[in-house]
């Protein structure tokens, strides 16, 4: 019965993949290929739509639908810091027809946050693919008086109790402690509900720094409301190429988020390896290339065992820095 799921799965768009991956069960399975998935498969996304998830995992599954000859449907299941829809991808048969588009967030911060999660990541999720990675940017308002990195930290060393910074998750409050403790910036962090309102907290002067991800500030650099005094990538953005790195500002230090694509326990691995093999062939077309370059996404597609050696080191990193921090879920 699971061979032959496996068998339907694979055949569809990628015979000769299917007999690659097949050989090591069995040279009858070959021939028993008559077909591809029987039903549409499900991407559940954590989060509402519009997000950066939410526009990788409808990429993929327009590309994904024309390969399998079924439909790839995009299943929205926000709340709970992105619990709700992981959880409901744990608790799913894993037959290839359910996967979770998640952001980093609930795959390695989550555990390094909550003491009581319901589900462990490295336990009852199999990874398929990292889909792509973003970095944040260190804003201020443009008429702030530090001009770069260094002039920040001497203005918040000299106003420890004045300088406070905004952040619309614990993860980005995570990566900033980090970078506090490696440069010796001062703030207090002051946690919005958004990141329309801590890029607007900046605006209004309620902070004098907000660490975010470049698309809700995107329209603030632009209109010259805020300046980026540094990028956590470790190259310089595309858009925004006057914005040194942090390496470039003598901080050995590079944080990329990313958005990766997992399936429950359990699927058979031919079906993941197909999955993430068409996952590499959609992100590296020409047109969706063009498309996450526009939104400060750089393309990935990786292996599942790349995915897998990234979840297990960021947990213990970002467990560190929470420990280090006595930083818990808000």
């Amino acid at each position: 019965m699971r061979l032959n799921l496996v068998v339907r799965w694979m055949c569809r768009g990628g015979r000769s993949l299917a007999i690659g991956l097949l050989l090591g069960i069995g040279a009858s399975l070959v021939g028993a290929q008559t077909g591809g998935p029987t039903k549409p498969v499900r991407i559940v996304v954590p989060y509402p739509p519009g997000g950066a998830n939410d526009i990788l995992a409808r990429v993929v599954s327009e590309k994904l639908s024309t390969a399998i000859g079924q439909p790839v449907l995009v299943d929205n299941r926000p709340g709970a810091g992105a619990v709700v829809g992981t959880e409901h991808v744990v608790r799913a048969a894993p037959d290839g027809y359910t996967f979770l588009m998640a952001a980093s967030g609930p795959i390695v911060f989550n555990p390094a946050l909550m003491n009581k999660l319901s589900y462990n990541p490295l336990r009852d999720l199999a990874p398929v693919s990292i889909v792509g990675s973003f970095p944040l940017v260190l804003g201020v308002r443009d008429d702030f008086p530090a001009r770069n990195l260094k002039e920040l930290i001497q203005y918040t060393q000299a106003r420890p109790n004045q300088s406070a910074y905004s952040h619309p998750t614990t993860s980005f409050q995570l990566v900033m402690e980090w970078l506090k403790t490696r440069t010796g910036l001062q703030g207090i962090h002051v946690p919005y509900q958004g990141s329309a309102p801590s890029v607007n907290a900046v605006l209004t002067g309620e902070v004098q720094m907000t660490l975010i991800d470049t698309g809700p500030i995107a329209p603030m650099l632009q209109a010259g409301k805020v300046r980026a005094l540094a990028v956590t990538s470790d190259q310089r953005l595309a858009n925004y190429p006057n914005v040194p790195t942090l390496k470039e500002q003598g901080v050995d230090l590079a944080v990329n988020l990313w958005s990766g694509l997992l399936a429950p326990a359990g699927t058979p691995v031919p079906i993941i390896a197909r999955v993430q093999a068409e996952v590499a062939r959609i992100m590296a077309m020409p047109d969706v290339v063009d498309r996450m370059n526009k939104l400060d996404i750089r393309p990935v597609g990786g292996t599942p065992a790349d995915m897998a050696k990234t979840i297990a080191s960021e947990i213990e990193l970002w467990s560190g820095v929470a420990r280090a921090n006595q930083i818990t879920a808000q």
